[in-house]
């Protein structure tokens, strides 16, 4: 896997994934909307950390110069 993000779109995609971590603990109950945060941080995070993006990858597009 070829890293295809930049370091501002990494940067972007990790504080949006740990802004949604302390919302899902701001809202303690476990609501349908907890669960789809959660999932969306997981996505963020993780896509942030190794540097690729699958749907970069289908696409063809590379924010990386």
């Amino acid at each position: 896997m070829k890293p295809n993000q930049s370091l501002v779109d990494r940067t972007i995609r990790v504080v949006l994934g740990l802004a949604l971590v302390a919302a899902i603990f701001y809202y303690t109950p476990a609501t349908t909307w907890v669960w789809v945060m959660a999932i969306l941080a997981i996505i963020l995070i993780s896509t942030g950390l190794a540097g690729f993006c699958p749907i970069y990858s289908m696409l063809k597009i590379s924010t990386k110069k």
